[in-house]
Formats: structure tokens, sequence, C-alpha cells
């Protein structure tokens, strides 16, 4: 067993002056927050009015929606923790992701325009029959629980930080606890009242950052070149922390290492279930791309404020106290807001407090998307109609149903494995990501050829090269970090596999529908067109019954 978390019981990153105040007023956010989602819980037994809100959400709301929907508890308190110990790989990871969005902008209104919003339909395009439907459930649970599972670790760790118990008994209460409250608030929620949450908890999320950061300038004079030295005076390596390879996530196998992590994170972070979800809520096409040029300014905003509140870390609390209270940097945002004013001020108070509601709205929000998402997919492809009528229960109530399961599954799995170092799980559920859903959408939208056979293999194909190179990376075996460092069968050197999977299930894909080695001269039938969106601007259906775009 490895413990990632150096889990010292003296730790407090609160103090005991402060720990009341910062308790009392959290619970009190956290009741309305629970009342006001209640409020926003749609009674309407309607599928469409659920899982889309039947397509009439404005574009800036939806957009900054979807900028909400990268605001997780993991990247907030994990990404700045990374910069503040790791420096150069950790801007690295967060500009990655910064960057996924405006590759998801490229396929936004071609997803939006076929009217589909699950993975399973999506994958239908060009496949009859239920098992283009089955695919994309199965990959979309792939992806959705060991997310699930990171979001539910990563905000029972912030709160026990909080409270100034980081025990592991503390640890696994506030995971419960933290478990509990999200899936009251996901068994209710839909797409609209999970909007309306996203929409409150981005400003929230942009302020507090800001604020953070301006106060740590202040305690270098307004002088941004003296703090990112006070930070590079600070780290645990001086001299490499400005430059690749100090991250061991990065370092591994040299540039090869840090392509794959690209590959991962760009291709994964734009091809989440949840994400073509809100798409699908746009009102068209055009207002899809506009939805995502807003989140594509907010996320970037949002990023760069990471990058500072990573650098404002390691300049105000240094690396090595980073360290100590969190081998993972995980207690970073926290350390800086309860360093950066004086312990005695009503201000630290309240800064603190703002951290801990974020993080908490950060938890709900990102544990409800991902499991409504999971949730929508399984009621829709996985289950079907024929499925839910032999059972004799309505959509609605299976939709509920998945959600409670799915974040009651994910809520005991990660209370059994709260031992083991588990972020890994997030890596791979990006990997999956872009090695079967990206590869699967380019050749539905841009090839005529690509058919069920193509994609089954492709799919398939990609899902099994993930889980085989994960299990045989050294984030399973071969290093101390790893989850079982007594082990040693890392024979995949890199710690993502997406340098392997992406072009493998390009080439999955290509071998399945074009069948190079079938030698005969009658011709194959394609697969049909993607069915677009008729009352999206620019579209209309020629004479031939080909789509005419103008």
């Amino acid at each position: 067993m490895t413990a990632h978390l150096l889990s010292l019981g003296g730790t407090d990153l609160v103090g005991p002056t402060a720990r009341g105040a910062v308790i009392c007023s959290f619970l009190v956010f956290i009741g309305l927050c629970l009342l006001w989602v209640f409020t926003l819980a749609t009674q309407s037994d309607d599928p469409e009015r659920l899982y889309v809100a039947d397509r009439r959400l404005p574009p800036v709301f939806n957009g900054v929606a979807m900028a909400g929907e990268q605001i997780t508890v993991v990247i907030l308190v994990s990404l700045p923790g990374v910069i503040a110990l790791f420096g150069y790989d950790g801007v690295s990871t967060a500009v990655d992701s910064a960057l996924a969005l405006g590759v998801f902008l490229l396929l936004a209104a071609r997803i939006r325009a076929t009217r589909r919003y699950t993975l399973g339909e999506l994958f239908s395009l060009r496949v009859q029959g239920p098992q283009g439907r089955t695919a994309g459930a199965v990959v979309t649970l792939c992806i959705a629980v060991p997310l699930l599972m990171v979001q539910l670790r990563a905000g029972g760790i912030t709160a026990a930080l909080l409270i100034g118990m980081p025990t592991e008994t503390a640890q696994v209460v506030c995971t419960v606890m933290m478990g509990l409250l999200v899936m009251c608030f996901a068994g209710v929620a839909d797409l609209r009242g999970t909007g309306f949450v996203q929409v409150v908890k981005v400003p929230v999320a942009l302020v507090t950052l800001t604020a953070a950061i301006l106060l740590a300038l202040r305690r270098f004079d307004w002088s941004p070149a003296s703090l990112l030295s006070a930070a590079v005076d600070g780290s645990t390596s001086p001299d490499g922390y400005l430059s690749p390879g100090l991250w061991a996530h990065s370092a591994g196998f040299g540039p090869l290492g840090t392509l794959s992590n690209h590959i991962v994170v760009i291709l994964g972070t734009a091809m989440m279930p949840h994400l073509l979800l809100r798409v699908g809520a746009s009102r068209s096409a055009p207002a899809a791309r506009r939805s995502l040029s807003v989140a594509v300014v907010l996320t970037g905003l949002f990023y760069l404020l990471l990058i500072a509140t990573g650098f404002a870390a390691a300049a105000v609390a240094g690396s090595g106290q980073i360290g100590v209270v969190d081998a993972k940097g995980q207690g970073a945002p926290i350390l800086l807001a309860s360093e950066v004013l004086p312990h005695h001020s009503t201000g630290r108070v309240v800064l603190i407090t703002l951290v801990a509601c974020v993080a908490f709205l950060a938890v709900l929000t990102a544990v409800a998307s991902v499991s409504f998402a999971a949730a929508v997919s399984v009621t829709r492809d996985l289950v079907g109609h024929e499925g839910r009528a032999r059972a004799g229960i309505g959509e609605p109530a299976v939709l509920r149903l998945s959600v409670v399961v799915l974040c009651a599954v994910s809520l005991a799995l990660t209370v059994a494995v709260h031992r083991y170092p588990i972020e890994f799980l997030f890596a791979f559920s990006l990997g999956v990501a872009a090695s079967c859903v990206f590869p699967a959408l380019v050749y539905s939208f841009f090839w005529t050829g690509f058919d069920r056979r193509g994609l089954l293999w492709l799919v398939y194909g990609g899902l099994s090269l993930c889980v085989l190179l994960t299990l045989l990376s050294p984030v399973v075996s071969g290093t101390e970090e790893a989850l079982l460092p007594d082990q040693d069968f890392d024979l995949f050197p890199l710690h993502t596999p997406g340098l392997v999977s992406v072009p493998a299930a390009f080439l999955l894909g290509w071998l399945g529908s074009a069948r190079p080695w079938e030698r005969t001269a009658l011709p194959r039938h394609t697969a049909p067109e993607p069915t677009p969106d008729h009352g999206a601007s620019g579209a209309r259906v020629g004479s031939g019954g080909n789509v005419v775009r103008g």
C-alpha cells in the first residue's frame, strides 16, 4: 500500500481561531445551495426538458455553464499544487486543458446539427442497430466512473484539510458526507438546474482566485517578477523549476512522454460526455459555436488564474511546506488563502471560506454533471425504450435511479480504495475519451466509408488498449508513487497511453471499415450520411436529398 498523502495529524491549515467561523459559514452555504438546487429541480416528465432543457438555453448562459464544467475540484485544488511543486510541467498541463475547448469548437456545430447528445446516438450516425448505442454507453461509463471516484476523493481530502484533520479516518468520513450531499443534488438535478449552479460558480471562482493572487502580489510590492523569483527560490529544485522534466508524471521517456500527455489532456478534455450533452442543449449550430466561444474565453481566464495561483502558493508558502501538507499539492489553494493574510484577521476567515465554498461548488457540479450525463446515456442507449417498457417504468424514473446508482457505486469504490493513489484514473478517463470518442466522431463526420465494423473495432480496440497500457504503465507499478509500488511489471514506459492508443484507434477504425484484405469487384455499401438539423442556420436539403450548406 502507498499513501500519497502525508497524513500528519498536527497539520492545521485554518487554525483554531478561524476554524469555527469557517466551518459554520461553510455549512450555511451548503444548506443554501441544497435548498436552491431543490427549487431548480424540473418536475416535468418530458425527457427533452430534463436532458437538454428543450434546447432553449441562451448562448451566453450555456457558454458560461460550459466554462463551469471545466472548474472541477480536481483541477481547482490539484493543478495549482502541481504548478507550485513542479513549475513548468504544471503550467504545460494547464495550457493543454485550456486548449481543449478550442479543439471541441471545431466539432461542436456538427454535433449540434445532428440533434443527438449521447455518445450512443452519435456513434449510431453510421451504424444501424443497437451495437453503436451499446458501445457509446460502455465508453461513457468507462469515462464517468473513474472521474467520479477522483472527484469524490479530492472533495473529501479538501474538506478534511479545511477542518484541520487530514487523517485517513477524517478523509474517509468527509468523503462519505460530501458524497451523500452531492448524491442528493444529483438525484434531483437536470441540465438546466446544474447550468444555473455552474453560472454562479464561474464568477465566484474567478473572483476568489483573483483576490488570493492580488493579496499575494501585495506582499511582493505588486511585482509579478518578484513573486515568480520567490516561487523559484522556494521550490524544492530551483534550477529545474522553470524547465520540463521535474514532475515524474511528465518526465517518463522524455519528449515522447510529454507528447503523449499533450494528446490525452487536449483531446480527452474536449470529448467529455457532459460537454456533448451541454452542446446538445444549444438552440442551433451557430448558437453552439457562440456558446463555445464564450466558454473558451472564460476557461482561458480561469487557467491563467490557476497558473498564477500555483506560483503565488509557491512564493508565499514554499513548495516544501505544500508538499508536507499534501504530497500531490492538493492543499496549495487552501494554504495560500491561509498564509496570505494575518492569522487573526477577518479577511483571512472570509478568504478561506470562499475557497471552501468554491471547492464545494466544484464537487457538487462536477459529480452532478458527470453522473447526469452517464445516466442519460444509460437511459437512452443501454436500457432503451423496450427495456423501459418491460420494466413498466418511465424514462425520468430510470434516469433518477441511474444517477443515484452511479453515485452510490462510485462513492463505495472511492471509500474502498481510499488508501491507494488513484489520481491516475483521471488521466485514464481522458485517455479513453481521446482514444474512443475523438476518432469515432472524426470518422463519422468526415468519412462516408465508416461503418459498423469500423466503429466497433475502433471503440473496443481503443478501450482495450487504454486499459492494457495503463495496467502496464508506471502509474500502476514500478515506482514509489505507483498504485502497487512493490510490484514491477511496467512494460509500457509512458504514464499515459495516448501516443499509442489514439493512432491505433484511428488505424483500427480504418481497417474495420475499409477491409483492404478483401478483394472483390462488388461495390461495398457505405454508411448513411449523418442526419443534419435542418433548422440550423446555413443548412438546407437539395433536390437529391443531399445536405447543402450555405
